[in-house]
């Protein structure tokens, strides 16, 4: 059995100084995650882990792709009857980290989540792939299901009914937006002394501060 105390990775890959970040936490975020994108070690870039918490508080974690990327925030998609959507219905806060291991990085996010206009997501659900399309309207997302083959006919149905025409947005589905109020950088360093830089929102303007590790 692999015990995981025993388990140790020095962190050397990089530093982060206040000198050399963004003034504002987007263009710093741009920087880290095109890196990662550019790297094929990384596996999925814009995978997250999302939290939110359900009205009594009582937390859920999981990971999402993130679809829309700029100065408002991360945008994901998902079925707003899940688990994740009746948690933000019924308390609209969450937080979300970017976890790069082979860059020896993380950003994490906190903030308030909102839907996006319908507009939006009806443009994003028409450029994902057909299948994708068509698990969206099959899949009764977080409830429980009988087995794989009561799924596989859900899909089968939902492609029947749409055929070989366009399959137009499911009127359950769609995007969230986390606009943050708190981004931290996070860059490993040897000795576990590790760099966190923290943009935190303070009325219109952005401050930056350094946190212990």
């Amino acid at each position: 059995m692999t015990d995981p105390a025993a388990l140790r990775a020095d962190y050397t890959r990089g530093n982060l100084d206040e000198a050399d970040v963004a003034d504002t936490w987007y263009p710093q975020l741009r920087l880290w995650f095109d890196t990662a994108a550019a790297d094929p070690s990384v596996l999925e870039a814009n995978a997250i882990q999302l939290a939110t918490a359900d009205a009594a508080g009582r937390p859920s974690v999981r990971t999402v792709l993130v679809k829309g990327l700029d100065e408002r925030g991360i945008a994901f998609f998902t079925n707003y009857d899940s688990a994740k959507g009746r948690d933000l219905a019924a308390n609209p806060r969450a937080a979300a980290v970017f976890v790069w291991l082979a860059h020896q990085r993380q950003v994490r996010f906190s903030g308030t989540v909102s839907r996006v206009a319908t507009e939006e997501s009806a443009a994003y659900f028409a450029s994902r792939p057909r299948e994708s399309q068509i698990g969206a309207w099959a899949s009764p997302q977080s409830a429980v299901v009988e087995s794989r083959a009561a799924l596989d006919a859900l899909a089968a149905e939902a492609e029947a009914r749409f055929g070989d025409g366009p399959i137009p947005l499911p009127p359950h589905w769609g995007g969230f937006r986390l606009v943050p109020d708190e981004v931290e950088f996070w860059q490993g360093r040897h000795g576990r002394l590790h760099d966190r830089i923290r943009y935190r929102r303070h009325g219109d303007a952005w401050v930056r501060e350094r946190l212990a590790p």
